[in-house]
């Protein structure tokens, strides 16, 4: 993985090819590279590194209406210029692009060895190249597909000929396809933030399935040649929403834009009249609703944060069973299905490999699976029986912020529509939805506070390691602050439930680790005031995030982030939002790379 883009038309293809991957740059990446098809020759430029030095290796005048480009993040061998895509056939005529793991490398590597091919890459992708150069058939598609009978894993592929400088090929099992409709061009991508400056006129490629790119369309079959009719859809989001607005990096834009990204959430979803949520995309009626007897949120990396709040908001407001459960794990314990459960999948992304997976688990054993995604017409959207739009708008950091809160309010919309359905009374149906309706205002409150996180965060940003913890509804802000400070500042953080200090943890607090302190005013402040004294008492710097007035905290905390109180189960919502600044400012004093962090991608679509 991770980008892909490619173009066929009447104009130049680099600049867009390059266009197109300063696009996908925000999902991560270590190497880029682009093929090009001119004079039935084939060209291809690829470097380790950013996208900076790509550019700086091309010529000036570089011609061909026809290519393809991609943005790498290593699995197969280190970063390296041999290992960047695109990768070609031994004889120079083939060109690929590939997102995905090829499983049987090993064994096709070793095949095509034997059968006198030299690699000249560690990838698995270059394996993918030779195969369609040796497959048989008269037609570039004819080979694609005689080449990937051959492959056992995911891939999201896109391949060019010289010898047919006439179309591009693109296939995929399990990573996403995108093809892109012009006037007299067409495009393909992995994500349509690579599009949209072109067309807003997609298709989504499903599982295997191939198509055949050429300046007048697209034509798309099955593995077993198969025709298929594919209907294009047209992109929400316009180019602009991918701009960083003025602001230093993607994700300080991001988390400003939480207070209106949340309204756009609610907006047309909240029923003053019978006190519920209007959900229709659940595709469930009253009486499936009351069949439901518990609820399994599954998610990865703060999806999965999400979705631990959301357990707890459900059981509080349903009165059902609710759990959470990492989306990988869920898929590889063989899971007991059950009728009566409620399954929802949450991914920012939509194409997240792990919950993918574990929805199509789900579903293939009977299931009914909701999705709470960001991205309309992603995979997790097709693949779900009903779910609920996030409408947080593009999210290009890699550390997720507003698709974060988001979430949080899609469960919470979802918590009102079950529980409303069931036992939750009219007069608790409406304290929430006032409630709901004031989160963007306590989110702007919680913004207008970013000098005085600024400070707190230069104070602390040189700490080793750093402790999150809270009780109930707080052990999920915990758990998201620490993910935000470790992903973006590479300073270590742990989260714990404050409960557990004491088996364990403790050993480690000293006065050289702060201690992030969730302290909502609910029903356990107290308990949450006995584990600050606790904190304290081996000399560990508080940090305490909480609501405005109660004295007792003041004097027990070496800082203090206050943020307006809500109704209990939506404490998260707002109380995640300045602990995401923390991190930003921590990152930004430590000269960091805020949006694009080492090691890791927006948009995990291997395993």
């Amino acid at each position: 993985m991770c980008g892909i883009i490619g173009y066929i038309g009447p104009r130049s293809a680099a600049p867009i090819l390059i266009s197109g991957l300063k696009r996908l740059e925000y999902r991560g990446y270590d190497s880029a590279g682009v093929a090009l098809v001119s004079r039935r020759a084939l060209r291809v430029y690829k470097k380790e590194g950013k996208l900076a030095k790509l550019q700086a290796a091309l010529p000036k005048r570089l011609g061909g209406k026809i290519g393809i480009g991609h943005t790498r993040w290593a699995t197969h061998g280190a970063p390296s210029d041999a290992n960047a895509h695109p990768h070609v056939s031994a004889d120079g005529s083939i060109a690929v692009v590939h997102n995905g793991i090829v499983e049987n490398a090993t064994e096709l590597r070793e095949r095509l060895a034997t059968e006198g091919v030299t690699f000249v890459s560690e990838t698995d992708t270059e394996i993918i190249a030779h195969l369609v150069a040796r497959a048989d058939g008269e037609s570039l598609e004819q080979r694609v597909r005689g080449a990937l009978a051959l492959v056992r894993g995911t891939y999201g592929i896109a391949v060019v000929d010289a010898r047919a400088p006439d179309r591009i090929v693109v296939a995929r099992n399990g990573s996403p396809v995108i093809i892109g409709l012009g006037e007299h061009e067409m495009f393909v991508a992995s994500d349509v933030a690579a599009l949209v400056r072109h067309t807003r006129q997609v298709v989504h490629l499903d599982d295997g399935e191939i198509a055949v790119l050429d300046t007048g369309g697209f034509h798309t079959t099955t593995m077993d040649e198969r025709p298929i009719a594919k209907s294009p859809s047209t992109v929400e989001w316009e180019d602009g929403a991918y701009e960083r607005g003025g602001h230093a990096h993607y994700m300080r834009k991001e988390i400003f834009d939480q207070p209106e990204a949340v309204a756009r959430t609610l907006s047309g979803r909240l029923d003053h009249h019978f006190h519920t949520a209007h959900l229709g995309g659940l595709n469930l009626d009253p009486r499936e609703l009351l069949d439901v007897k518990r609820v399994k949120l599954l998610g990865c990396g703060s999806a999965y944060y999400a979705g631990l709040a959301g357990a707890h908001l459900i059981e509080s407001l349903v009165r059902i069973p609710a759990s959470a459960e990492p989306a990988a794990e869920f898929r590889y314990r063989n899971p007991v299905i059950e009728r009566d459960t409620l399954y929802v999948a949450i991914s920012q992304s939509g194409e997240t490999i792990d919950t993918l997976m574990a929805v199509q688990e789900v579903r293939q054993s009977g299931g009914r699976v909701l999705g709470v995604v960001n991205v309309v017409g992603s995979s997790i959207a097709r693949e779900v029986d009903g779910g609920i739009y996030m409408h947080a708008g593009p999210e290009v950091s890699v550390a997720s912020t507003k698709a974060y809160t988001c979430s949080l309010v899609c469960l919470a919309l979802l918590a009102l529509h079950l529980g409303r359905a069931r036992d939750l009374s009219p007069e608790q149906g409406r304290r929430l939805i006032d409630a709901m309706e004031r989160l963007p205002a306590g989110i702007e409150a919680a913004l207008a506070a970013e000098s005085h996180l600024e400070a707190i965060a230069r104070r602390y940003a040189d700490s080793r390691s750093a402790f999150y913890i809270g009780r109930g509804p707080g052990f999920p802000i915990a758990l998201e602050g620490a993910q935000k400070l470790k992903e973006i500042s590479y300073i270590h953080a742990e989260a714990y439930p404050a409960s557990e200090l004491k088996h364990g943890p403790l050993a480690l607090i000293g006065p050289d680790i702060p201690t992030v302190i969730a302290l909502p005013h609910d029903a356990l402040l107290d308990k949450s005031i006995a584990s600050l004294e606790e904190v304290r008492a081996r000399s560990g710097p508080v940090i305490a995030l909480t609501h405005p007035g109660d004295g007792r905290i003041a004097g027990r905390a070496d800082a203090i982030i206050e943020v307006p109180p809500s109704e209990d189960v939506l404490n998260p919502v707002v109380m995640g939002v300045p602990l995401q600044l923390f991190a930003y400012h921590c990152a930004l004093a430590l000269g960091r790379d805020i949006d694009q962090p080492r090691n890791l991608a927006k948009s995990v679509t291997v395993e």
